[in-house]
């Protein structure tokens, strides 16, 4: 069958992250806010038509039974009775345990890549369902629209903000998400935030002091950056960034960043290139300027 085009599944920071409660069955209650950056893994999707699903890249650490992207497949696959299959190709650019929300991002291209390309109509919506059985970031991804995010991260309010350019340092180390929410320091019952606050400056990111002390490459970022702009960490980190009013001025700091850091600079996105590249499919005679 075809191959496809490329999709984005692009990186998210957080810019702020209170957790607030912890419910009945151990999940923690977060209040956050989800921004896209015009930087992106790419997957290629193959159609089959023997109900195949494969990944034909090998990604360090991530057994292919394991990987959101093939569990995503699965998953729509299942639910929706299709007898298509399909081979994933991913161009990894995003770092694994970054905080940018790399996987989740994955899962959610694939979700929305393959309804459009295996034809199956399924609402956005019924998508998003899906995705949050595969991680609570997934919804975000699948709607494509920065957010204010509450519940388990699954409770969306779309938010216009404004769309500086980031700074990405990403540290020498992988961050264990389930560390960090197990950690007994960590402050499970912030102030609950109104979406007016949080646009006048309140909020910060919890997890943030529990990694600076247990990743001391994690301290050493956040502590460089903020020389420059207000830095901070994405979701539980590794990834640190900043803001800056210009690309210029951005990749200025970054040229000045210490040897045995990664980083990148993207522009901040209220929408997610996903969307557009949805509509591009949707829509294959219409240009876009």
């Amino acid at each position: 069958m075809t191959q496809t085009l490329s999709w984005p599944a692009p990186a998210k920071v957080n810019l702020f992250l209170h957790i607030t409660g912890r419910r009945a069955d151990g999940y923690h209650l977060l209040q956050t806010v989800f921004q896209f950056l015009g930087y992106s893994d790419e997957l290629t999707f193959e159609l089959r038509s023997d109900g195949v699903v494969r990944r034909l890249t090998e990604i360090e650490d991530v057994a292919e039974t394991d990987d959101l992207t093939v569990r995503a497949a699965r998953s729509l696959q299942q639910l929706s009775g299709t007898s298509l299959g399909v081979d994933i190709h991913i161009n990894k650019k995003l770092p694994m345990g970054g905080g940018l929300g790399g996987g989740s991002s994955d899962a959610a291209t694939t979700l929305v890549a393959l309804n459009q390309l295996w034809k199956l109509g399924l609402p956005q919506e019924q998508l998003a369902d899906l995705g949050l059985k595969l991680g609570a970031d997934v919804p975000v991804f699948v709607h494509g629209q920065a957010a204010w995010a509450e519940g388990v991260g699954e409770e969306f309010t779309p938010v216009e903000l404004p769309e500086p350019w980031f700074l990405v340092v990403i540290p020498p180390c992988h961050v264990s998400t389930a560390e960090v929410f197990n950690a007994p320091e960590l402050t499970r019952d912030a102030q609950s935030l109104k979406i007016p606050a949080f646009l006048d400056g309140q909020g910060i990111n919890v997890c943030e002091e529990v990694v600076r002390k247990r990743y001391p490459d994690v301290d050493k970022a956040l502590n460089w950056l903020a020389q420059y702009s207000q830095a901070k960490m994405s979701g539980t980190g590794a990834c640190v960034f900043a803001p800056f009013a210009n690309e210029a001025d951005a990749y200025h700091v970054l040229q000045q960043m210490p040897a045995e850091w990664r980083g990148f600079v993207a522009k901040g996105l209220n929408r997610s290139p996903l969307l557009d590249r949805l509509a591009q499919e949707s829509h294959p005679n219409e240009i876009t300027v």
